[in-house]
């Protein structure tokens, strides 16, 4: 389904998808506030904490909860309102929805049903921090919150230890130490990594140091420790190019003349312990001379 939209005009039916602050409620666009004024539903994360943005911008739309834990029967109550004609807005407590939040099943079934999805774009905690971490920011991966079990976590973190893109996570405070030792022992103590702590709100804090020293921060005062966090990682350094020794790439010679260029290449491996892609590599190299 194709949908475009030129004006600021409330499309009837239709789920509006609005990013709130994160905590500087001047963070709130006008079109947010016009359409959350406009729609005839907003589906909040938690409605008592939504009510007090809703107080602030005297927005007296009626307010029904939607979370991680609401059924299907929500969600169907929604789907109603959609069939009614009606449009509805999707808030989470902070930030874009979906991200990180609920939303996903609720998006699924509205577009499965045809009618229009519509993004309201405003504050997000990931870009808020990638644009000021000053790391890499032409290629990254966002993880969420990494498992609360610390075996869990540091698997996924020696899983990505050679991921060269910059690497973002969310963590709460009763795990941000922990998280960040794991990351250090799993990416190296030297890797520099920025922590990103109450973003917008009175505390903001941005600390970038290597991901040793961020773990000596953390310890050093109680307030270090507290609020939402952002950990921004730099990625992994490039590998260098390994470089044949001259008894692989005789091995790899005499192979190729009697098998196929995969098989050569992990036969070679095996036999001299370098690397099978990078014999591959060179045996493609071979070809193109022989051409």
């Amino acid at each position: 389904m194709t949908q475009t939209f030129t004006d600021t005009s409330i499309v009837r039916p239709a789920l509006y998808v609005v990013a709130t602050p994160i905590g500087n409620l001047g963070d709130l666009s006008q079109r947010a506030v016009d359409t959350l004024k406009g729609v005839d539903l907003i589906a909040a994360e938690d409605t008592r904490h939504s009510a007090r943005l809703m107080q602030h911008f005297a927005i007296a739309t009626r307010l029904v909860s939607y979370h991680e834990h609401s059924g299907a029967a929500r969600e169907d109550g929604i789907l109603r309102a959609l069939g009614e004609g009606k449009a509805v807005a999707l808030i989470s407590d902070a930030g874009t929805p979906l991200i990180s939040d609920p939303g996903y099943g609720l998006v699924v079934r509205v577009r499965a049903a045809s009618y229009p999805v519509v993004p309201v774009p405003g504050a997000s905690a990931i870009t808020a921090a990638i644009s000021a971490a000053g790391l890499p920011s032409d290629r990254f991966c966002f993880e969420g919150f990494p498992p609360h079990k610390a075996a869990g976590r540091r698997q996924m973190y020696e899983a990505l230890a050679d991921d060269q893109r910059t690497l973002v996570f969310y963590e709460s405070p009763h795990r941000i130490s922990d998280s960040v030792a794991d990351m250090a022992q799993a990416f190296g103590g030297d890797r520099q990594a920025v922590i990103c702590r109450e973003l917008t709100k009175t505390w903001e804090t941005i600390h970038g140091d290597s991901l040793a020293g961020l773990c000596e921060w953390l310890q050093q005062d109680d307030n270090n420790r507290r609020g939402e966090f952002v950990v921004v990682v730099h990625g992994a350094a490039k590998a260098a190019p390994q470089i044949l020794s001259a008894e692989a790439e005789r091995t790899l010679k005499i192979l190729l003349r009697e098998l196929p260029l995969k098989t050569a290449a992990a036969l070679a491996a095996e036999i001299t312990g370098n690397k099978k892609n990078a014999l591959y590599k060179r045996g493609l190299e071979l070809a193109e001379d022989a051409g």
